[in-house]
Formats: structure tokens, sequence, C-alpha cells
């Protein structure tokens, strides 16, 4: 695939629209390696290790629900281990359904919030900003990325972007 073709970032001066373009493209990276498998592969771990796939989804889901509805807006969130190895009646299709639709919920609140620099307001942002929060997603997003890059080359030889 081409940089076009996977929306590699593109370089602007506007700072909450360059790190949204990385979190989108990361974004993009893991939705790519989780796409088309089956459910009992999207569930499928090397040796019991690692994250399986649709743990990896829900996982990042839930991340940037923790860290936008909570740390940003102060709603009331929780954390929860089992969103490592969601129950078997989730499939990798509904996960990925409901990280497209948390990052259009994330998307359109970091678009709305005045400043990049408007501090937290509750779960565990004490300290921290918008800023922080974008860069912490970057972050989770791009190192479980890496993550099922090598799931996916382990479960089924697909490598590639």
């Amino acid at each position: 695939m081409t940089d076009a073709e996977i929306g590699f970032p593109e370089t602007t001066s506007d700072e909450r629209d360059l790190v949204l373009r990385w979190l989108r493209y990361l974004r993009g990276a893991v939705m790519r390696k989780a796409e088309g498998v089956s459910d009992a592969d999207a569930r499928w771990r090397p040796d019991g290790r690692l994250i399986s796939l649709l743990g990896i989804v829900t996982h990042l889901t839930n991340v940037e629900w923790r860290w936008v509805e909570g740390g940003v807006l102060g709603r009331p969130v929780s954390r929860a281990e089992e969103e490592f190895e969601p129950g078997p009646d989730r499939s990798i299709e509904a996960a990925l359904a409901a990280y497209r639709d948390r990052q259009a919920q994330t998307d359109a609140i970091v678009s709305a919030v005045p400043s990049l620099a408007e501090p937290c307001r509750g779960w565990d942002g004490e300290g921290k900003d918008l800023r922080w929060v974008l860069l912490h997603l970057i972050n989770e997003t791009a190192r479980h990325a890496g993550h099922a890059d090598a799931v996916r080359e382990l479960l089924d030889g697909v490598t590639g972007e």
C-alpha cells in the first residue's frame, strides 16, 4: 500500500489536526490487522501469550473512552481486566464497529475543546491536559499497533501496513 492509500499523516501547522492525523493513522494500522479474521482467529494468542487481536481492539476502545470521557470531560469511567479477553459473545466485527464509533466520538470531543491546554477534569487526569491525553493515546495506540502486527504475522503470516 502507498502512504496515500493508508492515510500516512501529512504535516500541518495546526497542532490539534496533526496529533489527530497521527492518532487516526495508528488506529487504522490496528484495524487493518484485525479486519478480515474470523472470530476464532481474532481470539488467538501465540502460546497463550500477548493479547489477542480482539483484546487489542477492545482495550484501545476502552482506553480512548476512559481518557476522553473520564479524563477530559470528567465523566465516571471504570477499568476492567476483562477488556483484554472479551467474553465469547463479542465478535471482532462488533469490536471494530465499537472502535470506529469511539474514534468518531473522540475526534468530535477533541475538536470541540477550545484548547489543547484544557486541563483534565477527572479520571487520573490531575495535572494533565488535552495535549497530554492525545499524546498518551498516540503512544498507547502505537504500542498496540506493533503488538497487533506481531500477533497477525504469527497467526497467519500477514505482514505490511
